[in-house]
């Protein structure tokens, strides 16, 4: 269905993908309908789509226009800095977020809690972009907040990884601020139903103290929806990371994504979208197998 819908929704995107590829290059009509027919763009509709989606199931992806080299190729290329980003993203705001959820709960009604929700609830609803060029203004002169690395930096591995952390300073907090909010509610959330069972009275009754009660009974159970959530999260932040990585010019699928519309690249646009699916399903089932392992009450078939 994915691949169905994304066929003929970039068809509708406005722009000639043969047009955009010749702009400031002089060519003639005649090398323009050459062009549509070394890709195929002249024949009907229902015929691009059978060729499309055959190639599909074979594992091809299509060539693209930009690039005039295989979708697969390229995506494979820009992977990396994605998981990169989206990664370190994920890591820090997992810790983070779970941390100040259960902290939140455990003390309702504080100004630790009013102060986390609150905040929490700002950064949930902050546009992705807005914030990272927010990030740019007041921060730009102490980070770099365009592309992965500097042409002039040393050849040897730590220079370069010094240089790649330091690009990913600013990238990296845009997306743990707004991924990381929605963990802390979600865990917040979470422990505040699990804070009034019987099984942590009896807990206290046996004279634990509330330190252990909270991390050795409340918690394991508390985490088990935001642990879920995770890995749903995962697939739809390699999605969400279009606006990050265009922001902040970061050489990833996001910012190929982009420069894909502005084409726009048919081919590369529809193997991106499939990618972006596949990861979605495939972190979902990751989600439903793994809730099975941590929870003995749900069964798993």
């Amino acid at each position: 269905m994915v691949a169905v819908l994304g066929f003929f929704l970039f068809r509708v995107v406005p722009g000639d993908p043969v047009v955009s590829m010749t702009r400031g290059r002089p060519t003639t009509a005649a090398m323009q309908a050459e062009l549509r027919a070394q890709f195929g763009l002249d024949r009907p509709l229902h015929e691009q789509f059978w060729s499309y989606f055959t190639s599909l199931l074979r594992g091809d992806l299509g060539t693209s226009f930009t690039f005039r080299r295989p979708v697969a190729e390229v995506i494979a290329e820009r992977l990396g800095p994605t998981l990169l980003l989206v990664g370190t993203a994920t890591v820090i705001a997992v810790g983070l977020g779970l941390w100040l959820g259960v902290r939140a709960a455990w003390r309702r009604d504080s100004a630790f809690d009013r102060a986390t929700t609150g905040v929490s609830l700002t950064l949930w609803a902050v546009p992705t972009f807005w914030l990272g060029m927010l990030l740019m203004m007041v921060t730009g002169d102490l980070f770099p907040s365009r592309g992965m690395r500097d042409t002039d930096t040393a050849p040897d591995f730590v220079s370069q990884a010094l240089d790649v952390g330091h690009h990913l300073v600013l990238p990296s907090i845009t997306l743990v601020a707004v991924v990381c909010a929605e963990y802390v509610l979600v865990m917040r959330s979470s422990l505040l139903e699990e804070m009034h069972a019987p099984y942590l009275v009896t807990a206290r009754a046996k004279g634990l103290r509330d330190d252990l009660v909270r991390r050795r009974h409340a918690v394991p159970n508390a985490v088990l929806p935001a642990i879920t959530l995770v890995f749903l999260r995962f697939g739809l932040v390699v999605a969400g990371a279009i606006t990050t990585e265009t922001v902040f010019s970061w050489p990833g699928l996001g910012l190929l994504f982009y420069d894909a519309l502005t084409g726009p690249d048919y081919f590369l646009l529809q193997g991106l979208l499939v990618v972006t699916a596949g990861a979605v399903v495939v972190m979902n089932l990751l989600a439903d197998l793994l809730h099975g392992v941590l929870d003995p009450r749900v069964k798993v078939v």
